[in-house]
């Protein structure tokens, strides 16, 4: 989402708008790892962001975020758009209504990610100051009203989409309003014994997880998700749908931070995208940060697309591992440590 700050920044640049400056207080909502500002933008910040593995970059930059919306008043809010309509309808609420009456609720996305039809949108809604399209990015500007009108928030604040089930997603969730067929494989394939401590790596709103509650007499079961929307609806679909289950929710990156806890079986449905290209190896550290935290004789179990390559760290990470089942699309793997 860094890729729209140029176009964000434009007006600021070209003096059609005032730069923030020291003494203003100023929301920032989307901004990735490595983000920055020009040096005379001198105003407080408080930036938000949900995923966690931007989150911790930011943090370490020295910058003071959350992963949700705090605190009202601000003079001015950007917010960096990206690919998810829902997300991006839910930060320009979160901006309009954490500005005071007359801010600057500014906002820029990239052509390619549908900005345009944001922007669009934003004008049915409120009338805008500006729209401009520069560094192959859209960017617009308006000023909080005197008065919010509740229909444009209605408009605006999306409620999660659920699943025919009835389980809650989270916007811009990974299978977003509906149970990913990966996963459901992997519920369907997994083996009548597993008991013990049990973790849910990259649970998502739960799916998994639900399924465990659902089967299985747990000690435990441990829910891990780098997304925190998502961490949020799998907090409230175990409580509605499970709520005997002994569960813990851990907004972690398992890909940099620790686990201290060890587990009797570790299930999985792996990301591998983080923008648009395949990242397999993120599949294939994780994997390998699941092999650390199993138990000796724990086990793993995994769902992946056929064609990632997951054997070949399975096979060095473990003692045993094989293949439960195969369908067009996917594959179900397990591993014993």
């Amino acid at each position: 989402m860094n890729d729209a700050l140029p176009s964000l920044l434009f007006p600021f640049k070209r003096g059609m708008i005032d730069t923030p400056r020291s003494g203003q207080r100023l929301l920032i909502l989307g901004a990735a790892a490595g983000f920055r500002l020009p040096p005379e933008f001198s105003a407080e910040l408080q930036l938000v962001q949900g995923f966690r593995p931007d989150f911790l970059a930011l943090t370490k930059a020295g910058f003071p975020v959350t992963p949700l919306p705090e605190g009202d008043g601000y003079d001015g809010a950007f917010v960096l758009l990206g690919r998810h309509r829902r997300e991006n309808s839910q930060r320009l609420s979160a901006a309009l209504q954490c500005v005071r009456p007359g801010g600057l609720v500014i906002a820029a996305g990239m052509k390619k990610d549908g900005a345009q039809s944001v922007a669009k949108r934003m004008a049915h809604l409120l009338p805008l100051e500006e729209q401009l399209a520069k560094h192959h990015g859209v960017v617009f500007w308006l000023r909080r009203p005197a008065q919010l009108d509740e229909d444009v928030l209605a408009e605006l604040s999306l409620p999660p989409l659920a699943t025919t089930e009835g389980y809650a997603t989270a916007a811009g969730s990974f299978s977003e309003g509906a149970v990913d067929p990966g996963s459901y494989l992997l519920a369907e394939s997994l083996p009548g014994d597993i008991s013990g401590a049990v973790a849910d790596y990259a649970a998502g709103w739960g799916y998994l997880s639900l399924r465990l509650a659902e089967r299985f007499s747990l000690a435990t079961l441990d829910l891990y998700e780098a997304h925190h929307a998502s961490l949020e609806a799998a907090r409230q679909n175990l409580a509605v749908h499970a709520p005997g289950a002994s569960c813990r929710f851990f907004w972690h990156d398992l890909l940099a931070e620790t686990i201290s806890h060890r587990y009797d079986a570790i299930v999985m449905n792996p990301p591998f995208h983080r923008s648009r290209a395949a990242e397999p190896d993120m599949g294939s550290a994780m994997v390998a940060a699941a092999a650390k935290a199993l138990k000796p004789g724990g086990q793993l179990f995994l769902v992946a697309n056929r064609g990632l390559p997951y054997e070949k760290v399975m096979e060095v990470a473990f003692a045993r591992c094989g293949e439960l089942v195969r369908s067009a699309g996917y594959k179900v793997l397990w591993a014993e440590r």
